[in-house]
Protein backbone atom coordinates (compact mmCIF):
# COMPACT_ATOMS: atom_id res chain seq x y z
CA UNK A 1 0.00 0.00 0.00
CA UNK A 2 1.42 3.03 -0.79
CA UNK A 3 -0.27 6.63 0.29
CA UNK A 4 0.84 9.95 -1.77
CA UNK A 5 -0.41 12.69 0.19
CA UNK A 6 -0.44 16.33 -0.93
CA UNK A 7 1.91 18.63 0.13
CA UNK A 8 0.91 21.94 2.39
CA UNK A 9 1.48 24.82 -0.04
CA UNK A 10 2.61 27.74 3.24
CA UNK A 11 2.16 31.31 1.96
CA UNK A 12 3.53 34.25 3.35
CA UNK A 13 1.79 37.62 3.97
CA UNK A 14 3.47 40.32 1.68
CA UNK A 15 5.26 43.64 2.66
CA UNK A 16 3.57 46.03 0.69
CA UNK A 17 5.82 49.61 0.15
CA UNK A 18 3.26 52.47 -0.40
CA UNK A 19 4.53 56.12 -1.46
CA UNK A 20 2.22 58.89 -1.41
CA UNK A 21 2.94 62.45 -2.48
CA UNK A 22 0.58 65.69 -2.61
CA UNK A 23 0.73 68.30 -5.15
CA UNK A 24 0.37 72.01 -4.41
CA UNK A 25 -2.93 73.74 -3.85
CA UNK A 26 -4.02 75.89 -5.47
CA UNK A 27 -4.36 78.46 -2.89
CA UNK A 28 -0.97 77.75 -1.61
CA UNK A 29 2.09 80.03 -2.98
CA UNK A 30 5.64 78.97 -3.49
CA UNK A 31 7.69 81.34 -0.60
CA UNK A 32 8.86 84.80 -1.69
CA UNK A 33 12.48 86.59 -1.27
CA UNK A 34 13.13 89.79 0.69
CA UNK A 35 13.86 91.40 -2.60
CA UNK A 36 10.51 91.17 -3.74
CA UNK A 37 9.03 93.78 -1.04
CA UNK A 38 11.10 96.56 -1.70
CA UNK A 39 10.35 99.57 -2.75
CA UNK A 40 12.04 100.50 -5.47
CA UNK A 41 11.49 99.16 -8.81
CA UNK A 42 14.01 96.02 -9.13
CA UNK A 43 15.50 95.63 -12.46
CA UNK A 44 16.27 91.99 -13.09
CA UNK A 45 18.92 91.67 -15.41
CA UNK A 46 19.44 87.34 -16.91
CA UNK A 47 21.76 87.14 -14.03
CA UNK A 48 19.07 87.83 -11.20
CA UNK A 49 16.52 86.29 -12.98
CA UNK A 50 18.39 82.63 -13.01
CA UNK A 51 19.12 83.39 -9.68
CA UNK A 52 15.74 84.28 -8.36
CA UNK A 53 14.74 81.24 -10.67
CA UNK A 54 16.96 78.71 -8.61
CA UNK A 55 15.94 80.36 -5.23
CA UNK A 56 12.29 79.85 -5.77
CA UNK A 57 12.87 76.05 -7.07
CA UNK A 58 15.42 75.05 -3.93
CA UNK A 59 12.75 76.72 -1.54
CA UNK A 60 10.06 74.90 -3.24
CA UNK A 61 11.99 71.24 -3.02
CA UNK A 62 12.43 72.14 0.78
CA UNK A 63 8.92 72.02 0.98
CA UNK A 64 7.82 69.57 -0.46
CA UNK A 65 10.27 67.11 1.06
CA UNK A 66 8.81 68.52 4.13
CA UNK A 67 5.14 68.48 3.58
CA UNK A 68 4.36 65.61 2.41
CA UNK A 69 4.02 62.56 4.42
CA UNK A 70 6.45 59.86 4.98
CA UNK A 71 6.56 56.03 3.27
CA UNK A 72 4.72 53.88 5.70
CA UNK A 73 5.37 50.11 6.14
CA UNK A 74 1.55 48.68 6.24
CA UNK A 75 1.10 45.38 8.35
CA UNK A 76 -2.67 44.91 6.50
CA UNK A 77 -1.92 42.49 3.61
CA UNK A 78 -3.74 43.82 0.70
CA UNK A 79 -5.72 40.95 -1.21
CA UNK A 80 -3.47 39.43 -4.21
CA UNK A 81 -4.18 40.30 -7.46
CA UNK A 82 -6.86 37.80 -9.14
CA UNK A 83 -4.60 35.36 -11.67
CA UNK A 84 -7.44 32.96 -12.65
CA UNK A 85 -9.29 33.61 -15.49
CA UNK A 86 -12.45 31.34 -15.14
CA UNK A 87 -12.58 29.24 -18.26
CA UNK A 88 -14.68 26.29 -18.60
CA UNK A 89 -15.83 23.30 -20.88
CA UNK A 90 -18.36 25.30 -22.14
CA UNK A 91 -15.80 27.99 -22.78
CA UNK A 92 -14.20 26.02 -24.89
CA UNK A 93 -14.75 25.24 -29.17
CA UNK A 94 -13.21 22.03 -30.43
CA UNK A 95 -11.90 22.30 -33.91
CA UNK A 96 -11.57 18.51 -35.02
CA UNK A 97 -9.47 18.85 -38.48
CA UNK A 98 -10.56 14.89 -40.29
CA UNK A 99 -11.79 13.65 -43.69
CA UNK A 100 -14.30 11.97 -45.57
CA UNK A 101 -12.28 8.75 -45.21
CA UNK A 102 -10.90 8.87 -41.48
CA UNK A 103 -13.68 10.13 -40.04
CA UNK A 104 -15.81 6.83 -39.89
CA UNK A 105 -12.49 4.56 -38.40
CA UNK A 106 -11.62 7.28 -35.83
CA UNK A 107 -14.97 7.95 -34.12
CA UNK A 108 -13.83 6.39 -31.03
CA UNK A 109 -11.06 8.40 -30.23
CA UNK A 110 -13.37 11.66 -29.98
CA UNK A 111 -16.20 9.20 -28.25
CA UNK A 112 -13.27 9.00 -25.15
CA UNK A 113 -13.51 12.20 -24.60
CA UNK A 114 -16.46 14.86 -26.08
CA UNK A 115 -19.34 14.87 -24.25
CA UNK A 116 -22.23 16.43 -26.40
CA UNK A 117 -24.05 18.39 -22.99
CA UNK A 118 -20.79 20.11 -21.45
CA UNK A 119 -18.51 20.85 -24.75
CA UNK A 120 -18.76 22.09 -28.35
CA UNK A 121 -17.04 20.54 -30.89
CA UNK A 122 -17.10 21.03 -34.85
CA UNK A 123 -15.61 18.31 -37.30
CA UNK A 124 -14.22 19.83 -40.70
CA UNK A 125 -14.37 17.10 -42.94
CA UNK A 126 -13.43 17.47 -46.54
CA UNK A 127 -16.93 16.23 -47.94
CA UNK A 128 -19.58 13.90 -46.86
CA UNK A 129 -18.05 11.17 -45.11
CA UNK A 130 -19.74 7.33 -46.74
CA UNK A 131 -19.25 4.43 -43.99
CA UNK A 132 -18.61 0.92 -45.99
CA UNK A 133 -22.14 0.38 -46.53
CA UNK A 134 -22.57 3.37 -48.90
CA UNK A 135 -24.63 5.73 -46.14
CA UNK A 136 -23.21 9.04 -46.11
CA UNK A 137 -22.29 10.87 -43.01
CA UNK A 138 -25.71 12.43 -42.25
CA UNK A 139 -27.81 8.92 -41.92
CA UNK A 140 -24.69 7.41 -39.93
CA UNK A 141 -24.35 10.07 -37.68
CA UNK A 142 -24.20 9.60 -34.02
CA UNK A 143 -25.86 12.41 -32.04
CA UNK A 144 -22.95 11.81 -29.49
CA UNK A 145 -20.49 12.95 -31.85
CA UNK A 146 -19.58 16.40 -32.82
CA UNK A 147 -21.49 18.37 -35.79
CA UNK A 148 -20.24 17.65 -39.26
CA UNK A 149 -19.22 20.74 -41.07
CA UNK A 150 -17.86 20.76 -45.23
CA UNK A 151 -14.92 22.80 -45.29
CA UNK A 152 -14.97 25.54 -48.00
CA UNK A 153 -13.40 24.93 -51.37
CA UNK A 154 -9.56 25.86 -50.96
CA UNK A 155 -8.14 24.78 -55.01
CA UNK A 156 -7.32 28.68 -55.74
CA UNK A 157 -4.84 28.21 -52.85
CA UNK A 158 -1.22 27.81 -53.80
CA UNK A 159 0.92 24.58 -52.72
CA UNK A 160 4.13 24.08 -54.13
CA UNK A 161 5.62 21.95 -51.39
CA UNK A 162 7.10 18.50 -53.21
CA UNK A 163 4.89 15.41 -52.35
CA UNK A 164 3.01 17.22 -49.75
CA UNK A 165 -0.64 17.25 -49.57
CA UNK A 166 -2.82 20.18 -50.21
CA UNK A 167 -5.51 19.25 -47.50
CA UNK A 168 -3.19 20.87 -45.60
CA UNK A 169 -4.41 24.48 -46.52
CA UNK A 170 -7.91 22.89 -45.83
CA UNK A 171 -7.26 22.64 -42.15
CA UNK A 172 -5.33 25.48 -41.64
CA UNK A 173 -8.45 27.44 -42.86
CA UNK A 174 -10.46 25.53 -40.18
CA UNK A 175 -9.25 28.50 -37.95
CA UNK A 176 -10.91 30.85 -40.13
CA UNK A 177 -13.96 29.46 -40.39
CA UNK A 178 -14.51 28.16 -37.07
CA UNK A 179 -14.20 31.96 -36.18
CA UNK A 180 -16.94 32.91 -38.61
CA UNK A 181 -19.48 30.33 -36.62
CA UNK A 182 -19.86 33.38 -34.56
CA UNK A 183 -20.39 30.90 -31.54
CA UNK A 184 -21.42 32.98 -28.39
CA UNK A 185 -19.49 33.09 -25.16
CA UNK A 186 -16.10 31.48 -26.58
CA UNK A 187 -12.63 31.77 -24.64
CA UNK A 188 -10.90 29.35 -26.13
CA UNK A 189 -10.56 27.99 -29.73
CA UNK A 190 -9.01 24.51 -29.19
CA UNK A 191 -7.22 22.70 -32.72
CA UNK A 192 -6.92 18.84 -33.35
CA UNK A 193 -7.08 15.77 -35.55
CA UNK A 194 -9.56 12.87 -35.24
CA UNK A 195 -6.79 10.63 -33.34
CA UNK A 196 -5.78 13.41 -31.09
CA UNK A 197 -7.42 12.22 -27.58
CA UNK A 198 -8.22 15.24 -25.17
CA UNK A 199 -7.90 14.84 -21.31
CA UNK A 200 -10.41 18.06 -21.12
CA UNK A 201 -10.51 18.79 -17.40
CA UNK A 202 -6.71 19.07 -17.53
CA UNK A 203 -7.09 21.29 -20.56
CA UNK A 204 -9.57 23.66 -19.02
CA UNK A 205 -6.71 23.84 -16.33
CA UNK A 206 -3.98 24.56 -18.25
CA UNK A 207 -6.08 27.17 -20.09
CA UNK A 208 -7.48 28.97 -16.84
CA UNK A 209 -3.81 29.82 -16.51
CA UNK A 210 -3.41 32.86 -19.15
CA UNK A 211 -5.68 35.84 -20.00
CA UNK A 212 -8.45 34.66 -22.95
CA UNK A 213 -8.85 38.39 -23.25
CA UNK A 214 -4.83 38.63 -24.64
CA UNK A 215 -3.35 37.11 -27.53
CA UNK A 216 -2.20 33.99 -26.57
CA UNK A 217 -1.36 30.46 -28.25
CA UNK A 218 -0.41 27.83 -26.41
CA UNK A 219 0.59 24.20 -27.14
CA UNK A 220 4.12 22.56 -27.34
CA UNK A 221 6.20 21.27 -30.06
CA UNK A 222 7.41 17.64 -30.98
CA UNK A 223 9.24 15.03 -28.90
CA UNK A 224 11.43 14.38 -31.85
CA UNK A 225 14.40 16.98 -32.16
CA UNK A 226 14.49 16.36 -35.94
CA UNK A 227 11.21 16.70 -36.64
CA UNK A 228 11.61 20.45 -34.46
CA UNK A 229 13.88 21.13 -36.51
CA UNK A 230 12.34 20.47 -39.87
CA UNK A 231 9.58 22.57 -38.54
CA UNK A 232 10.63 25.01 -35.76
CA UNK A 233 10.97 24.48 -31.90
CA UNK A 234 8.39 27.37 -31.61
CA UNK A 235 5.31 25.94 -33.56
CA UNK A 236 2.56 24.06 -31.52
CA UNK A 237 2.15 21.07 -33.22
CA UNK A 238 -1.03 19.99 -34.70
CA UNK A 239 -2.00 16.34 -33.95
CA UNK A 240 -1.02 17.42 -30.48
CA UNK A 241 -3.19 20.15 -30.48
CA UNK A 242 -3.11 23.52 -29.78
CA UNK A 243 -5.15 26.43 -28.16
CA UNK A 244 -5.92 30.45 -29.36
CA UNK A 245 -7.71 33.09 -27.18
CA UNK A 246 -10.45 34.22 -28.64
CA UNK A 247 -9.12 37.59 -29.52
CA UNK A 248 -6.25 36.11 -31.22
CA UNK A 249 -8.68 33.97 -33.24
CA UNK A 250 -10.70 36.68 -34.17
CA UNK A 251 -7.43 38.82 -35.52
CA UNK A 252 -6.14 35.78 -37.39
CA UNK A 253 -8.91 34.87 -39.03
CA UNK A 254 -9.15 38.38 -40.71
CA UNK A 255 -5.84 38.27 -41.85
CA UNK A 256 -5.05 34.46 -42.87
CA UNK A 257 -6.41 33.91 -46.09
CA UNK A 258 -4.21 36.74 -47.33
CA UNK A 259 -1.26 35.02 -44.92
CA UNK A 260 -1.58 31.65 -46.45
CA UNK A 261 -0.62 32.59 -50.18
CA UNK A 262 2.44 33.71 -48.38
CA UNK A 263 3.34 30.53 -47.49
CA UNK A 264 2.72 28.12 -50.06
CA UNK A 265 6.23 26.10 -49.82
CA UNK A 266 5.40 25.16 -46.51
CA UNK A 267 3.91 21.53 -45.55
CA UNK A 268 1.23 21.34 -42.92
CA UNK A 269 -1.07 22.90 -42.00
CA UNK A 270 0.00 24.19 -38.25
CA UNK A 271 3.27 25.29 -40.11
CA UNK A 272 0.80 27.63 -41.64
CA UNK A 273 -1.13 29.04 -38.75
CA UNK A 274 2.33 29.18 -36.68
CA UNK A 275 3.68 31.42 -39.78
CA UNK A 276 0.94 33.52 -39.61
CA UNK A 277 0.73 34.16 -35.77
CA UNK A 278 4.41 34.43 -36.16
CA UNK A 279 3.27 37.43 -38.38
CA UNK A 280 1.29 39.21 -35.47
CA UNK A 281 4.20 38.59 -33.11
CA UNK A 282 2.98 35.60 -31.23
CA UNK A 283 4.80 33.28 -29.57
CA UNK A 284 4.11 29.68 -28.89
CA UNK A 285 3.22 29.55 -24.94
CA UNK A 286 4.81 26.20 -24.13
CA UNK A 287 2.95 23.36 -22.06
CA UNK A 288 4.44 20.14 -21.71
CA UNK A 289 0.61 18.47 -21.44
CA UNK A 290 0.16 18.11 -25.26
CA UNK A 291 1.59 15.47 -26.83
CA UNK A 292 2.02 14.83 -30.72
CA UNK A 293 3.38 11.52 -29.99
CA UNK A 294 6.66 11.38 -32.80
CA UNK A 295 7.05 8.06 -31.43
CA UNK A 296 6.45 4.55 -32.34
CA UNK A 297 5.77 1.31 -30.80
CA UNK A 298 5.86 1.03 -26.86
CA UNK A 299 4.96 4.09 -25.34
CA UNK A 300 5.34 2.65 -21.60
CA UNK A 301 8.85 4.92 -20.82
CA UNK A 302 7.24 8.05 -21.74
CA UNK A 303 3.82 7.84 -19.78
CA UNK A 304 5.77 5.85 -16.68
CA UNK A 305 7.77 9.36 -16.60
CA UNK A 306 5.41 12.23 -17.54
CA UNK A 307 6.49 15.70 -16.71
CA UNK A 308 5.05 17.29 -13.31
CA UNK A 309 1.94 18.78 -15.93
CA UNK A 310 -1.22 17.99 -16.46
CA UNK A 311 -1.81 15.35 -19.24
CA UNK A 312 -3.80 17.25 -21.76
CA UNK A 313 -3.61 14.92 -25.20
CA UNK A 314 -2.35 12.07 -27.02
CA UNK A 315 -1.84 12.06 -30.49
CA UNK A 316 -0.65 9.19 -33.14
CA UNK A 317 -2.40 6.77 -31.28
CA UNK A 318 -2.87 4.49 -34.23
CA UNK A 319 1.06 3.83 -34.34
CA UNK A 320 1.66 2.78 -30.92
CA UNK A 321 0.97 -0.27 -28.83
CA UNK A 322 -1.59 -0.98 -26.76
CA UNK A 323 -1.03 1.04 -23.63
CA UNK A 324 -2.14 -1.82 -21.59
CA UNK A 325 -0.67 -5.16 -21.91
CA UNK A 326 -3.45 -7.93 -23.10
CA UNK A 327 -6.34 -5.23 -24.84
CA UNK A 328 -6.92 -3.59 -27.91
CA UNK A 329 -5.83 -0.36 -28.42
CA UNK A 330 -9.41 1.20 -27.92
CA UNK A 331 -9.87 -0.79 -24.30
CA UNK A 332 -6.52 0.45 -23.27
CA UNK A 333 -7.19 4.07 -23.95
CA UNK A 334 -11.06 2.98 -21.82
CA UNK A 335 -9.08 1.75 -18.98
CA UNK A 336 -7.40 4.50 -18.84
CA UNK A 337 -10.36 6.88 -18.61
CA UNK A 338 -11.28 5.01 -15.77
CA UNK A 339 -8.74 6.74 -13.92
CA UNK A 340 -9.17 9.98 -15.75
CA UNK A 341 -12.79 10.18 -14.94
CA UNK A 342 -12.35 9.87 -11.12
CA UNK A 343 -8.65 11.97 -10.55
CA UNK A 344 -8.15 13.64 -13.80
CA UNK A 345 -5.26 16.01 -13.00
CA UNK A 346 -3.33 13.14 -11.72
CA UNK A 347 -3.30 11.05 -14.08
CA UNK A 348 0.04 9.89 -15.08
CA UNK A 349 1.52 11.96 -12.49
CA UNK A 350 5.08 10.11 -11.03
CA UNK A 351 5.42 9.75 -7.37
CA UNK A 352 8.10 7.64 -6.08
CA UNK A 353 8.69 5.75 -2.96
CA UNK A 354 11.26 4.04 -0.51
CA UNK A 355 10.42 1.11 1.25
CA UNK A 356 13.99 1.24 3.86
CA UNK A 357 12.48 -2.10 5.19
CA UNK A 358 12.64 -4.20 2.24
CA UNK A 359 15.22 -2.00 0.42
CA UNK A 360 12.82 -1.12 -2.39
CA UNK A 361 12.15 1.98 -4.81
CA UNK A 362 8.86 1.98 -5.73
CA UNK A 363 7.65 4.56 -8.70
CA UNK A 364 4.03 5.33 -9.28
CA UNK A 365 2.13 6.35 -12.83
CA UNK A 366 -0.64 7.04 -10.98
CA UNK A 367 -3.82 5.60 -13.19
CA UNK A 368 -1.30 3.98 -15.39
CA UNK A 369 1.75 1.86 -13.72
CA UNK A 370 4.02 0.91 -10.77
CA UNK A 371 7.74 -0.18 -11.18
CA UNK A 372 8.88 -1.81 -8.11
CA UNK A 373 12.80 -1.41 -7.87
CA UNK A 374 15.36 -3.58 -5.99
CA UNK A 375 17.79 -1.37 -3.71
CA UNK A 376 17.61 2.69 -3.73
CA UNK A 377 17.41 4.41 -7.27
CA UNK A 378 18.18 7.51 -6.74
CA UNK A 379 14.98 9.72 -7.94
CA UNK A 380 16.63 11.97 -10.81
CA UNK A 381 17.47 8.61 -12.85
CA UNK A 382 13.59 7.28 -12.35
CA UNK A 383 12.55 10.87 -13.89
CA UNK A 384 14.08 10.19 -17.11
CA UNK A 385 11.99 8.59 -19.33
CA UNK A 386 13.32 4.81 -20.50
CA UNK A 387 13.50 4.56 -24.15
CA UNK A 388 11.48 1.46 -24.98
CA UNK A 389 9.51 3.77 -28.21
CA UNK A 390 10.91 4.35 -31.62
CA UNK A 391 11.66 7.29 -33.59
CA UNK A 392 8.58 8.55 -35.67
CA UNK A 393 10.77 8.17 -39.15
CA UNK A 394 11.51 4.74 -40.00
CA UNK A 395 14.79 3.43 -41.11
CA UNK A 396 18.22 5.15 -41.28
CA UNK A 397 20.53 5.91 -38.21
CA UNK A 398 16.80 5.44 -35.81
CA UNK A 399 18.92 4.03 -33.20
CA UNK A 400 20.53 8.02 -33.17
CA UNK A 401 17.86 9.77 -33.14
CA UNK A 402 17.15 12.21 -30.54
CA UNK A 403 14.90 13.59 -28.55
CA UNK A 404 13.64 16.86 -27.10
CA UNK A 405 14.20 14.68 -23.67
CA UNK A 406 16.46 13.01 -21.65
CA UNK A 407 16.84 9.00 -22.30
CA UNK A 408 17.90 6.20 -20.60
CA UNK A 409 18.17 2.78 -21.82
CA UNK A 410 15.77 0.12 -21.35
CA UNK A 411 17.30 -3.04 -20.29
CA UNK A 412 16.75 -6.05 -22.96
CA UNK A 413 17.37 -8.53 -20.76
CA UNK A 414 13.57 -9.10 -18.77
CA UNK A 415 15.27 -9.91 -15.56
CA UNK A 416 17.21 -6.55 -14.79
CA UNK A 417 13.93 -4.64 -15.29
CA UNK A 418 12.09 -3.71 -12.74
CA UNK A 419 8.67 -5.71 -11.41
CA UNK A 420 5.90 -3.82 -13.80
CA UNK A 421 2.45 -3.42 -12.48
CA UNK A 422 -0.26 -1.90 -14.46
CA UNK A 423 -3.59 -0.39 -13.26
CA UNK A 424 -6.45 -2.70 -12.72
CA UNK A 425 -9.42 -0.49 -10.81
CA UNK A 426 -9.76 2.67 -9.50
CA UNK A 427 -12.03 3.34 -6.92
CA UNK A 428 -13.52 6.41 -4.84
CA UNK A 429 -14.64 6.59 -1.29
CA UNK A 430 -14.78 8.55 1.94
CA UNK A 431 -10.89 7.58 2.92
CA UNK A 432 -9.97 8.69 -0.60
CA UNK A 433 -9.32 7.23 -3.69
CA UNK A 434 -7.96 3.54 -3.94
CA UNK A 435 -5.94 2.09 -6.90
CA UNK A 436 -4.83 -1.07 -7.70
CA UNK A 437 -2.12 -2.10 -9.97
CA UNK A 438 -1.62 -5.86 -10.76
CA UNK A 439 1.74 -7.77 -11.78
CA UNK A 440 2.53 -8.10 -15.64
CA UNK A 441 5.52 -10.81 -15.74
CA UNK A 442 7.06 -11.04 -19.26
CA UNK A 443 9.92 -13.65 -17.55
CA UNK A 444 10.33 -16.35 -14.61
CA UNK A 445 12.99 -13.99 -13.33
CA UNK A 446 14.45 -14.85 -10.24
CA UNK A 447 13.30 -12.26 -7.61
CA UNK A 448 14.72 -11.31 -4.46
CA UNK A 449 12.82 -12.43 -1.26
CA UNK A 450 10.37 -8.87 -1.22
CA UNK A 451 9.76 -9.26 -4.62
CA UNK A 452 9.17 -12.55 -5.12
CA UNK A 453 5.34 -12.81 -3.86
CA UNK A 454 4.77 -9.49 -4.80
CA UNK A 455 1.33 -9.83 -6.74
CA UNK A 456 -0.25 -6.15 -6.38
CA UNK A 457 0.28 -2.75 -5.47
CA UNK A 458 -2.44 -0.61 -3.30
CA UNK A 459 -1.91 3.22 -3.64
CA UNK A 460 -4.46 5.22 -1.27
CA UNK A 461 -4.40 8.96 -2.55
CA UNK A 462 -6.88 12.28 -2.67
CA UNK A 463 -8.10 14.03 -5.73
CA UNK A 464 -5.66 16.21 -6.71
CA UNK A 465 -7.23 19.73 -7.58
CA UNK A 466 -4.34 22.36 -8.11
CA UNK A 467 -5.36 26.18 -8.20
CA UNK A 468 -3.74 28.48 -10.44
CA UNK A 469 -0.62 29.01 -8.44
CA UNK A 470 0.15 25.83 -8.29
CA UNK A 471 -0.47 25.23 -11.68
CA UNK A 472 2.50 28.04 -12.15
CA UNK A 473 4.86 26.01 -10.04
CA UNK A 474 3.82 22.50 -9.80
CA UNK A 475 5.37 19.94 -7.64
CA UNK A 476 5.94 16.15 -7.38
CA UNK A 477 3.86 14.82 -4.84
CA UNK A 478 4.93 13.22 -1.72
CA UNK A 479 4.54 9.48 -1.53
CA UNK A 480 4.75 7.16 1.55
CA UNK A 481 5.26 3.07 1.78
CA UNK A 482 3.44 1.49 3.98
CA UNK A 483 3.71 -2.04 3.58
CA UNK A 484 3.02 -3.96 0.32
CA UNK A 485 0.78 -6.65 -0.35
Amino acid sequence: MYENRKRKNTTTTPITITTASHPLSKNMQPPTTAAASTKKTLKLTPSRLKDLLLILSFLTIIYLLFSSPRPQLSLTPRAAPSTSFLTTRRHIVFSIASSSTSFIHRQHYIRLWYNPTTMRAFAFLDREAVDPTGNNTRSIMDPTLPRVIISKDTSSFPYTFKGGLKSAIRVARVVKEVVELNEPDVHWFVFGDDDTVFFVENLVTVLSKYDHNGWFYVGSNSESYDQNVKNSFEMGFGGGGFAISYSLAKVLARVLDSCLVRYAHLYGSDARIFSCLAELGVGLSHEPGFHQVDMRGDLFGMLSAHPSSPLVSLHHLDAVNSIFPNMSKTQALEHLFNGVNVDPARVLQQTVCYDPVHSLTVSVAWGYSVQVFEGNEFLPDLLIPQRTFMPWRRGGNAEFTRFMFNIREYPKDPCKRPLVFFMESVTSGKNGIWSNYIRHDVADCNRGYAMKNLELVRVLSHKLEPDIEQMKFPRRQCCDAFCLI
